[in-house]
């Protein structure tokens, strides 16, 4: 047996921040969007124990975290080994750790079914960010991110993702945010919330690019700034920082936001190594297909 699915990493559209709730996360409002830029999973049957390999990566890895969690729920499917390929830039405030226990758990469901609702709650506890890479799209987070309401597409648009040679820790960002004393109230967070919902299918622009992690980022690296510039020198319609950063995301609208975009990667590439034009994609892009 051998299967493969795609990982797709994200941006926040926007990232609204409220306080800490009693378990340490952080309330939240927040739009994200997959992207094509994504990583890959291949799953083998016939392994002697369950196993998971990254090369490149060192560390914990959410993807063994969840093969440990589906175990305990009681997933009985032969021991599997799942190989990693890592496209999306680490540490850098895309999700792809995230992504690639969301895909790992779609692609367990694939080797033995797995109910919907024990899936939820592995993805819930392994990571606010897990949830909402289940089903990849567009969607709206709340809570500290788990809690997840699917929106439509929303009208045509590209981004220029600038991968920079340094990650940053999540949870030093937000500790930083919390420094800075950055978060909002919960009536604020609830009426963008409302906002957001009323306005399903499109961002407001008083949101749109909101990163409230922005400053928290930049002031334990503020050599992002120069990437924040770079990035606006484009022409890009909006740039901000993806998360918690560091990565720089710089969308372009319209039919043409592809092109531009395109266009933008190649002549930031030389100084951005790795830097890429990406576009959305939506729930088929990340279905388990054999190998």
């Amino acid at each position: 047996m051998r299967l493969l699915a795609r990982a797709p990493g994200k941006v926040n559209l926007c990232l609204l921040l409220g306080a800490v709730r009693a378990d340490g996360r952080h309330e939240l409002v927040t739009v994200f969007e997959s992207l094509s830029l994504h990583d890959e999973l291949e799953l083998f049957g016939g392994a002697a124990r369950d196993e998971v390999v990254c090369p490149g990566v060192e560390g914990p890895n959410l993807v063994s975290a969840a093969l440990e969690r589906l175990r305990s729920s009681g997933w009985d499917a032969p021991p599997v080994r799942i190989e990693i390929r890592k496209r999306i830039p680490v540490a850098a405030g895309m999700g792809g750790g995230s992504a690639d226990a969301a895909a790992a758990l779609r692609l367990a469901s694939a080797v033995s079914p797995v109910s919907a609702a024990t899936v939820d709650s592995i993805a819930a506890a392994l990571g606010a960010d897990v949830p909402g890479q289940l089903a990849p799209g567009v969607s709206i987070g709340s809570g500290a991110g788990e809690r997840v309401e699917p929106v439509p597409t929303l009208a045509p648009h590209a981004f220029v993702i600038l991968p920079l040679p340094f990650g940053l820790s999540t949870a030093d960002v937000y500790r930083e945010a919390d420094r800075l004393g950055l978060g909002r109230g919960a009536e604020e967070l609830e009426s963008a919330l409302n906002e957001l919902r009323a306005r399903s299918g499109s961002l407001p622009a008083e949101l749109a690019g909101v990163n409230d992690l922005e400053a928290a980022a930049l002031s334990l690296r503020p050599e992002i700034g120069d990437a924040l510039t770079d990035a606006r020198a484009t022409g890009a319609d909006g740039v901000f920082v993806s998360g918690s950063g560091p990565t720089v995301a710089a969308r372009f609208d319209g039919p043409d936001g592809l092109k531009r975009a395109q266009a933008a990667a190649a002549a930031l590439v030389g100084r951005y190594p790795g830097a890429c034009a990406a576009e959305p994609v939506d729930e088929p892009f990340g279905q388990p297909s054999p190998g």
